[in-house]
């Protein structure tokens, strides 16, 4: 009986930090997000989320992109991020 071992060989991993949004002008975190259309920032020490573009599909169903502001170096910064719609008539 022939035994066949197979090895498998894995790249080394490079792990790149998020970017972080205190460290970047308002421009630079709206142009990264516009120009990947979606990113996971970090916005202090301890948090992060994944900001979309305004208009795209980024977003799954039912969830849309809303408007949130994280910290920027220049100040409060608009992004947005995917949420649940609300709903259009109260309950």
């Amino acid at each position: 009986m022939l035994i066949r071992q197979i090895v498998f060989c894995s790249a080394a991993i490079v792990i790149a930090a998020r970017p972080d949004t205190r460290k970047m002008a308002r421009a630079q975190t709206q142009a990264l997000i516009q120009s990947q259309h979606a990113a996971v920032l970090s916005t202090g020490p301890n948090t992060y989320d994944r900001y979309v573009r305004q208009f795209g599909n980024e977003c799954d169903a039912p969830a849309v992109p809303k408007a949130r502001y994280v910290p920027a170096s220049d100040g409060q910064c608009k992004v947005y991020r995917c949420e649940e719609a609300s709903p259009l008539v109260p309950n």
